[in-house]
């Protein structure tokens, strides 16, 4: 929506003018010895890098399904229901229950999610990337490390009581057959399981949208972006 005092752009000439200078302007920044311009920074581009990775990844996973459904992020059972030698009760080696309860813990890690999400915007928002410059240049998803180094396990910490709330509200003859089959296991420790998984999930879905970001910066049609990571290999 046009904001009052727009300038039109009455041709495709002044159109492309525009957008150019923009992208021109932006990667200005990341010459030797230029650290910004008004308005915009180093810190301000991988902040944006960030932000937009995070957005595309929580997109993904909060919609019904988006731990379950998705391959590459479906949480799989906690090693305390027979993975890694532990001796398991009959129930749990049906391929159909293990479904189900796989399912299950999948619809609790969306809930840890939600719980995740805004802790992750915060930390961006709030976020001095002494660095920016390294990062710009870094690997496929530089950024994404730098984050999840200073975010630690907060996001598992904030995770397990969600988690384990989700799986209490719906602990039905799944979750509860589950846990009367292995000794020793209850929902505070499987909550807990869930969340590290989801936290791996979590990371591992904002680097991948920070690589895609980072192959294809044009897609995001945003000119810092476009100028930051277009000639971010040359600093």
């Amino acid at each position: 929506m046009s904001q009052p005092g727009a300038v039109a752009f009455d041709t495709p000439v002044r159109r492309r003018a525009f957008i150019g200078g923009g992208i021109m302007a932006s990667a200005a920044l990341l010459l030797p010895g230029c650290q910004s311009l008004p308005g915009f920074s180093l810190n301000e581009a991988v902040r944006r890098l960030l932000t937009l990775s995070s957005q595309n990844a929580f997109a993904q996973l909060l919609q019904p399904g988006g731990f379950y459904d998705n391959e590459l992020d479906r949480i799989p059972l906690p090693d305390q229901f027979g993975q890694g030698g532990a001796i398991i009760g009959a129930v749990l080696r049906s391929a159909a229950f293990r479904n189900q309860l796989q399912r299950q813990l999948n619809i609790a890690a969306y809930e840890g999610a939600q719980r995740a999400a805004p802790l992750v915007t915060d930390a961006i928002r709030n976020a001095s990337f002494t660095d920016a410059t390294a990062i710009l240049r870094g690997g496929p998803q530089a950024a994404t490390g730098f984050l999840r180094g200073r975010l630690g396990t907060a996001l598992i910490t904030a995770m397990v009581p969600e988690i384990g709330g989700a799986l209490r509200l719906a602990q039905n003859d799944v979750v509860s057959q589950a846990i009367r089959a292995v000794s020793g296991v209850d929902v505070q420790g499987i909550a807990s399981s869930v969340a590290r998984s989801a936290d791996n999930v979590i990371w591992s879905a904002i680097g991948r949208e920070e690589a895609s970001i980072r192959a294809n910066p044009r897609a995001t049609n945003d000119p810092l972006l476009i100028g930051a990571l277009g000639i971010g290999g040359a600093l």
